[in-house]
């Protein structure tokens, strides 16, 4: 019995929308209002409402908020791998941003396959969720139609539509680029290789477009037998490199796709006996965490996840909250930059 008095005198001191308005000495009408985001609310009195809120630790009834407001205040964001650590730290971005201005996110990964695409898009539908980035880099497709359909609004990486309430995040990796092969050729290198992503992938078409203008841009002579096509894996990274070097005439400097192709290339060249930078220059494209720690830290080209969720969740927050804007914009520009690390050195010829 005493148990059970206990549990009930600790349901009875829970804290309610109610303890939350006494404490922060508002009405409960402006408790709700800035659990719901709502613009009438100043920023003194929503600053004074969340101490109060975290103070008395209240946990809004997020059901019940979406059954009120008519809104979720959830967001969708769509990945292409969960197992590269670029989507990861994505993520992570995004849900940052996200929380910060009082969205929840909810994750989905389409591992590459369009059948699992489709179920993650059916999720997010019967969640109501407000919008939805679509980041799969390639994959857009198979979901568009859906979203279309049911008004939800997307945004897309690199994939223009002439649809409402759709943007795109246009990524700049012709800058980055550009500069690794003039990084290179100023080290000496006139035989550059690139491991270029799965050709089903429009990001990895474009990124081999780019390697090509640069090589013709920085006056060097492009080797269509040196640019190999793989997946963005480690193993895809170890598979490129091994056909690469079936060759007799080879590369003094291979730039991937990605990281983990690159890290995929470290680990081969090790294996094959050969000195990263020494006998072999290597360059990367992501800047993920691991990139700094391989051995030799990498040289990559930076694709800020940080730019890319604040792009992804403006371009959503605008269509939520700003839908009848007649100027809204459409596109959103990441760019991209070379980070030198130590993976890259001039050729041993010139040594």
């Amino acid at each position: 019995m005493a148990q059970k008095g206990t549990r009930k005198k600790s349901a009875d001191n829970t804290p309610d929308i109610r303890a939350v308005a006494a404490l922060a000495k508002v009405s409960i009408a402006t408790v709700s209002r800035t659990i719901n985001g709502s613009p009438v609310v100043s920023e003194r009195l929503s600053k004074r409402v969340w101490q109060a809120i975290q103070h008395l630790n209240y946990f809004p009834n997020t059901h019940a908020r979406t059954l009120v407001s008519g809104r979720s205040r959830l967001l969708g964001i769509i990945v292409e791998n969960i197992t590269n650590p670029f989507f990861p730290e994505l993520i992570q971005s995004f849900e940052e941003i996200a929380v910060a201005h009082g969205y929840e996110i909810l994750v989905s990964s389409s591992n590459s396959d369009p059948a699992v695409l489709t179920t993650c898009v059916r999720r997010m539908l019967e969640r109501k969720v407000e919008g939805v980035a679509v980041l799969t880099f390639g994959e857009e497709e198979p979901v568009l139609d859906q979203l279309v359909f049911h008004d939800v609004p997307m945004v897309l990486a690199e994939f223009k539509v002439d649809v409402p309430k759709v943007s795109t995040i246009l990524l700049d990796y012709s800058t980055g680029i550009r500069a690794a092969v003039k990084h290179l050729a100023d080290f000496g290198h006139s035989n550059i290789g690139f491991l270029a992503g799965p050709h089903k992938l429009h990001s990895a078409v474009t990124r081999e477009n780019d390697f090509c203008a640069s090589i013709d841009q920085a006056g060097l002579r492009l080797q269509r037998k040196w640019i190999i096509e793989c997946d963005h894996t480690l193993k895809g990274g170890v598979a490129g490199f091994e056909k690469l070097q079936a060759l007799e005439a080879r590369p003094t400097a291979i730039l991937c796709s990605n990281d983990m192709t690159a890290i995929g290339v470290l680990r081969a060249a090790y294996m094959k006996g050969l000195r990263v930078p020494q006998d072999l220059s290597v360059i990367g494209l992501d800047d993920i965490s691991f990139a700094e720690f391989t051995l030799p830290p990498l040289t990559t080209i930076r694709l800020s996840r940080t730019e890319l969720a604040h792009a992804a969740f403006d371009a959503l927050r605008q269509q939520a909250e700003d839908s009848n804007n007649p100027n809204m914009q459409r596109e959103f520009l990441v760019s991209t930059s070379l980070v030198v690390r130590e993976s890259t050195a001039p050729p041993p010829a010139r040594k």
